[in-house]
């Protein structure tokens, strides 16, 4: 479950200050796929980067189900360093673009977020093939992200952001590279991860097959502020 409560972030630049996240509200329930909509400019990379804590926000609330309510005031936010650390592991975060190490196998990409967990050798590894299988990639393991193709990166990618079995995958953009055949294949492997692991997804994009696969549980933002909320119905006024 995630319950985001008015939660703000303006960014105060040289002329002007801009409202990134303006007063956004949303709840999520637990294993959901969760669409955040609008058009470029609309605030919806800056919300997902508050969610995850790439971004502090000014003031409100964020519940992430299993730590609890972080409130943020003034730029601040009332947990631990050590706590917080724990909270972002348990978020996956898969981009519009892959940021794969170009240098390093299919295998040592997936592995990489494993490196510092305690796993041996053999359990990453064995942890590794269990990826690659779940997103039809186990015959590329020794393969290096240059002789794969888009959709066969973002599988990596999205391999790479499960490892840690987050509670919590943000997609931000994740077809926005990819042709329409491709973009449907990473939208049915999302679904198939959310199915079999149960793990809540936050997609954020303006693609229109997302959208209408999506609408029934989606908000839209507009220059930082829910226009629309599905879970709520109807749209608001600016």
């Amino acid at each position: 479950m995630i319950n985001i409560e008015h939660l703000d972030k303006t960014y105060h630049l040289k002329n002007a200050d801009v409202h990134a996240v303006d007063d956004v509200s949303l709840h999520i329930e637990s294993g959901q796929i969760y669409g955040v909509i609008g058009y470029s400019g609309a605030g919806k990379s800056t919300l997902v980067r508050c969610l995850n804590f790439l971004e502090i926000p000014d003031s409100g609330s964020i519940e992430i189900e299993g730590f609890g309510k972080v409130n943020a005031k003034q730029g601040s936010l009332d947990i631990s360093q050590k706590k917080l650390r724990e909270l972002r592991r348990s978020i996956g975060m898969i981009f519009q673009h892959f940021n794969l190490l170009d240098r390093s196998t299919v295998l040592d990409n997936v592995a990489y977020p494993l490196k510092y967990t305690g796993l041996s050798k053999k359990e990453i590894e064995t942890r590794v093939d269990e990826l690659l299988d779940l997103v039809d990639l186990a015959d590329k393991k020794y393969v290096y992200p240059s002789q794969l193709s888009g959709g066969q990166q973002q599988r990596v990618t999205i391999g790479r952001a499960i490892a840690n079995k987050p509670m919590v995958l943000i997609a931000d953009e994740p077809t926005g590279n990819l042709d329409p055949e491709k973009s449907l294949e990473i939208i049915t492997l999302l679904e198939k991860i959310n199915k079999k692991l149960d793990t809540t997804i936050m997609m954020v994009t303006h693609d229109k097959v997302l959208v209408d696969r999506f609408k029934k549980r989606t908000i839209m933002l507009d220059k930082g502020y829910v226009i629309h909320d599905s879970n709520r119905g109807g749209y608001k006024s600016l």
